[in-house]
């Protein structure tokens, strides 16, 4: 059976799983379903249309699943999602999506720390990182293993990729590439992430062929299309390569360079 603080506001329709334990003061809104085991510390409000796993951690403070900020908002129903074992520290905010039948969704094992906020439409990986005051706008994308520096803000539509990493206070305006990392107002792409390849188990092959795709595409001076022809020629076809291949090819807004 779930703890419930005898303060903490639940609406009766409100779907709680098995050893939930709800702080004092927490808001629960009637169309949240909770799963098992997750922990609402205190002062914690989650309400709209919003799906949380299990074993999640949410401190002190956090709103979840509100109303989007974005003034296209034309009413309807919309989603915000989330998976398990996420911590969410103290006044991190998480809106839902925009469009009616739209979602906000965050995957499992995120660690987002004090004063974060995940903006209507993100769709956030698993494994990530989001240091304090990092911001996402909406419609962002963040794939796996990415970290998200302090006082960071994130434009919206922008990509980050796979084990990128993005220097504290930086601006990104444009996607940033997978393995790298980026600094700087405006961001711009510094070098390979080096220590986070390693952290992850990346093969020495694997990190010694994304040093040869950073200096290709960010160094040569190259073109973003000549740079890939390059890559395909000269760096081994292995699956980071080809992760940043695909990732690159398939960008609309443009690499950080």
């Amino acid at each position: 059976m779930p703890d419930i603080h005898p303060s903490a506001v639940i609406h009766p329709d409100a779907t709680i799983g098995d050893d939930c334990a709800i702080g004092p003061y927490c808001v629960i809104g009637g169309n949240v379903t909770l799963g098992a085991g997750n922990r609402l510390h205190s002062h914690v409000v989650i309400d709209g249309q919003t799906k949380v796993g299990s074993d999640n951690d949410f401190f002190p403070f956090a709103s979840i699943g509100l109303k989007t900020q974005d003034l296209k908002w034309k009413g309807g129903t919309t989603w915000t999602r989330i998976g398990d074992r996420n911590t969410f520290r103290e006044n991190v905010t998480v809106h839902s999506g925009t469009g009616d039948g739209e979602a906000t969704v965050v995957g499992s094992d995120n660690h987002v720390l004090a004063y974060c906020h995940i903006a209507h439409n993100v769709e956030l990986g698993n494994h990530v990182i989001m240091s304090n005051n990092g911001t996402l706008a909406g419609h962002v994308i963040v794939e796996d293993f990415a970290i998200v520096g302090g006082l960071a803000a994130v434009h919206q539509f922008c990509r980050l990729g796979k084990m990128s990493i993005i220097g504290g206070c930086s601006k990104v305006v444009s996607d940033v590439a997978p393995y790298m990392m980026v600094d700087g107002n405006p961001a711009r792409t510094r070098m390979p992430n080096k220590i986070g390849l390693e952290r992850k188990g990346v093969s020495e092959e694997g990190r010694e062929a994304i040093r040869q795709v950073h200096r290709l595409f960010f160094r040569k001076g190259l073109t973003a299309a000549n740079a890939v022809e390059t890559i395909r020629a000269e760096v081994p076809q292995l699956p980071e390569v080809d992760h940043f291949l695909a990732f690159v090819e398939s960008s609309d807004r443009g690499i950080t360079r």
